[in-house]
């Protein structure tokens, strides 16, 4: 048996897809995966959230990786240098078959340190276009993991050999979601569902279209709204709307008993709701503090037939509480449609995601030994 080690964080999506493949390969290779540890930041939600997985974590030092000047970027060289030489102590002691980065400013330190060492190198980019982070660690990597063939014109041509399209991670969970164990933890019955998720700590901008559109939008379907953990409380559930400030381990069933869709556009919540078919009404965050990612991802969504992006062509501009009630009922008006997109959720999640990855990991860690 062999040992492998992981690195990210910073975030949630630089976490959970990296939990979903730990404990894929646990579950499908017990004979042949012994251990699995993770390096992440020594402060932040990484530990916590590895911790509660029963992984082994280990913190570093990190600085953050900015693409605009700012004094703290000269600062954080420091941190940066202290998290190379920590990572590199660990990963010379552990002595892992491999790393595999699931991205984030974190990751960095450990994948230099572990190319320094002798290591392999894997990493993995759920977006679209690959972030910062991504973009330095396929220096170092041996293997580039991309959700789709277009990633591929990203990267420098002398890189596009190490390139595998592989999907998205997806979280073990959502293979069993059932839609009947959403409906009994919401207390419905039959009636038609629209779930709105507005991410861990919430989207304004999604929040207050709902509160506007809600009379609407409660004429067809009973609305469940995910606010997130840092809105005002204000939000009180009734007849036909049922509010959350956060949801989780019933969320796969939810999803799947849920009609529609609407959700900002990161790329874990995209491909969780597309294995399960939902149609999706996208709202992408957008505008000058964002790098254009989840723009990008819901144009490809809606290309692919499985989502509206209800901003379409002005990235920048508002979206009207009349653009999204006419989205919705367009949508719940149109039987067809619907199962047209569900059918186009199914082909972009077909590439393998989870499965594929771990099986490269696996192959790739016999072989190094």
């Amino acid at each position: 048996m062999t040992t492998i080690a992981f690195t990210g964080g910073g975030t949630g999506g630089h976490i959970y897809p990296g939990l979903a493949l730990t404990s894929y390969l646990k579950q499908q290779f017990p004979s042949r995966i012994g251990r699995i540890f993770w390096i992440g930041s020594s402060t932040g939600m990484d530990r916590a959230v590895i911790e509660a997985a029963g992984l082994e974590f280990y913190g570093v030092p990190t600085g953050k990786l900015r693409r605009y000047f700012s004094f703290k970027n000269f600062l954080d060289l420091f941190k940066i240098a202290a998290g190379f030489f920590a990572a590199r102590s660990i990963l010379k002691r552990e002595k892992p078959a491999l790393l595999f980065s699931k991205g984030g400013f974190v990751s960095v330190p450990p994948c230099a340190a572990a190319a320094s060492l002798g290591i392999p190198v894997f990493t993995h980019e759920s977006d679209y276009s690959p972030g910062l982070a991504t973009r330095i660690n396929a220096r170092f990597a041996e293997k580039i993991f991309v959700p789709y063939r277009e990633t591929a014109a990203f990267f420098k041509k002398n890189l596009r050999n190490k390139i595998i399209v592989a999907g998205n991670p997806i979280r073990p969970e959502f293979q069993n979601a059932d839609p009947a164990k959403g409906r009994a933890f919401l207390g419905v019955g039959e009636e038609r569902l629209l779930l709105v998720l507005g991410g861990s700590l919430g989207a304004r901008e999604v929040n207050e279209l709902i509160r506007e559109t809600l009379p609407e939008l409660t004429k067809i379907y009973t609305v469940v709204h995910q606010t997130g953990a840092g809105q005002d409380g204000s939000y009180r559930s009734g007849e036909r709307y049922r509010v959350f400030p956060y949801i989780k381990e019933e969320l796969p069933h939810i999803i799947a008993a849920a009609e529609v869709v609407i959700c900002r556009c990161g790329a874990n919540t995209l491909w969780e709701c597309a294995s399960l078919g939902r149609p999706l009404a996208l709202i992408p965050l957008r505008g000058a503090g964002t790098r254009g990612d989840q723009v990008e991802n819901a144009r490809i969504f809606e290309e692919a037939g499985c989502a509206v992006n209800l901003v379409g062509s002005g990235i920048s501009g508002g979206i009207s509480a009349e653009c999204l009630v006419k989205a919705v009922y367009a949508l719940a008006g149109d039987d067809a449609k619907r199962a047209a997109m569900s059918a186009a959720a199914a082909g972009i999640v077909s590439v393998g995601g989870t499965a594929r990855i771990a099986e490269e990991i696996v192959r790739s860690a016999y072989e190094s030994r």
